[in-house]
């Protein structure tokens, strides 16, 4: 009896390991986007520019109907203050329309691991095949990462995970973000190498059995992380 709850335990264990090495979706972090804000003066009513908020002011340039400027300074005392090709100054707060227009600034370098880590992840349930190179056939670990940076980020990469090791800079595992390199090692010598993609989890050629697979970055200890990319 002992013996068959032991064996039991054993199938749920082996059970529960393949489960958390398959995730239902696997996906990469989200892109960065800066939301800002620029306000603009649509002239109403053709306007001089000048270079004081009075009416005797220097007239700069004028600026026609229907055209829009980035306003300067909100309206103070019935004056807009707007740039201009000549430069900024001030028009009546009356000849204008105020607008504003959102803009979304994405984080280049955050979009480019995303894609990185996404082109993995169209390999995932392919073959590892040792000294493979292209994970449409079957691939080894160092064979999968050079093939996904190359392709997705134009980076060359050694066909080897201890040449990998030293072909970026060092970083820890605080600093790691997705598309960078995790290696794992035995006695002070690296073996194996696998694409981070960030919250935890790596992408990489394990073994034979399994093939290209998506697993926690710690179930095995890592020995370092590099970044190739910027």
């Amino acid at each position: 009896m002992i013996n068959k709850v032991w064996k039991a335990m054993g199938v749920l264990g082996i059970c529960t390991c393949l489960t958390l090495g398959v995730p239902a979706e696997a996906k990469a972090a989200e892109i960065a986007v800066e939301t800002s804000t620029t306000l603009y003066a649509r002239i109403d009513s053709s306007a001089a520019v000048k270079d004081m908020p009075l009416a005797g002011g220097q007239v700069l340039t004028q600026v026609p109907e229907g055209q829009s400027y980035e306003v300067a300074e909100t309206s103070k005392d019935g004056w807009l203050k707007i740039r201009t090709s000549q430069g900024e100054g001030y028009i009546p707060s009356s000849s204008a329309t105020l607008i504003e227009k959102t803009q979304e600034k994405v984080d280049q370098s955050v979009k480019q691991r995303r894609e990185v880590v996404d082109y993995a992840l169209q390999f995932v349930g392919g073959r590892y095949v040792y000294g493979g190179v292209n994970p449409s056939k079957g691939v080894d670990c160092s064979g999968f990462t050079r093939y996904v940076l190359k392709y997705a980020a134009g980076v060359n990469l050694s066909h080897s995970s201890r040449a990998q090791s030293g072909e970026g800079r060092l970083v820890s595992y605080e600093e790691a973000r997705p598309g960078d390199l995790v290696f794992y090692g035995k006695n002070g010598s690296i073996n194996h190498v696998a694409l981070y993609m960030g919250e935890g989890r790596v992408v990489h050629a394990s073994t034979e059995k399994t093939g290209i697979i998506v697993t926690n970055v710690m179930y095995r200890k890592p020995v370092k992380f590099v970044s190739v990319l910027n």
